[in-house]
């Protein structure tokens, strides 16, 4: 591993008011790679719609504290994101109060099980669709008039490697993951002469508890952290940022070696 995980870009060392009164949606924000994209928001200057499950309410309210230590303004809102009437009655709620978004950050998502295709049980399959790809139409759809209210909409979603690895075992979540790119790149085009810039990020391994699940024997000591990855969010959310329509791996960006 190089040093650019320990030693972020000099850019990136100073995140202060790159996303002055911006306002961010971050869905998966209780832990992981969630949380630590919505601080270092919240470090860059945005204020905070965090969402999570409502069993993570306490590390929501955990996340608050944090966030409002920084002078920033923090929303939870514990939401099961298969609750598509509740994504919309969200979008409703934005727009009551804010009147915009400015960012999206679509990284919620679920695992599944880890079997072949043949195995998996429809109601794992149909878990896996929900949220890894349906909440994130609906994402799509209740805050796109949102993000062309602002000066610079910007919409990040979470992918993986696994989408284009074919790797035995893995076909629910890489399904899920290859549309998701789909649906992402597809939303970028459909956005291409709009103020709305849409990119995906491919992380990587990361050391996270979703990863942890999946390779249970792996170190993650060696591994970059949630909070390694999230500058690279900042980025792709600052105004100044104005490629559209591509996907982003972490390990590229920061310069990391490692087969993967």
């Amino acid at each position: 591993m190089s040093n650019s995980v320990n030693d972020p870009k000099p850019s990136l060392r100073a995140l202060d008011g790159r996303l002055d009164k911006r306002i961010a949606l971050v869905t998966g924000a209780s832990r992981g790679i969630g949380r630590a994209v919505a601080v270092n928001f919240a470090k860059a200057g945005a204020d905070i719609i965090a969402v999570a499950r409502a069993k993570s309410q306490g590390a929501l309210e955990e996340l608050d504290d944090d966030i409002r230590a920084l002078g920033r303004n923090c929303t939870i809102v514990p939401l099961d994101l298969r609750d598509y009437d509740a994504i919309d009655r969200l979008g409703g709620a934005i727009y009551e109060r804010w009147g915009k978004l400015d960012i999206l950050v679509a990284n919620a998502a679920t695992l599944g099980p880890l079997s072949p295709l043949s195995h998996i049980e429809v109601k794992h399959w149909t878990e896996l669709m929900d949220v890894n790809i349906t909440s994130n139409w609906r994402l799509i759809r209740a805050t796109e008039p949102l993000l062309k209210l602002s000066d610079a909409g910007r919409a990040i979603f979470v992918s993986s490697a696994a989408a284009h690895k074919h790797k035995a075992y893995w076909g629910g979540y890489a399904v899920t993951k290859a549309a998701l790119e789909e649906m992402a790149l597809t939303f970028a085009a459909e956005n291409n002469i709009t103020n709305i810039n849409v990119n995906v990020i491919d992380p990587g391994p990361i050391a996270t508890s979703m990863r942890a699940k999946a390779v249970p024997g792996e170190d993650p000591s060696t591994l970059p952290t949630a909070n390694d990855i999230a500058p690279l969010f900042v980025e792709l959310a600052d105004r100044q940022y104005h490629r559209s329509g591509e996907v982003i791996k972490f390990y590229d960006w920061a310069g990391i070696e490692r087969a993967s």
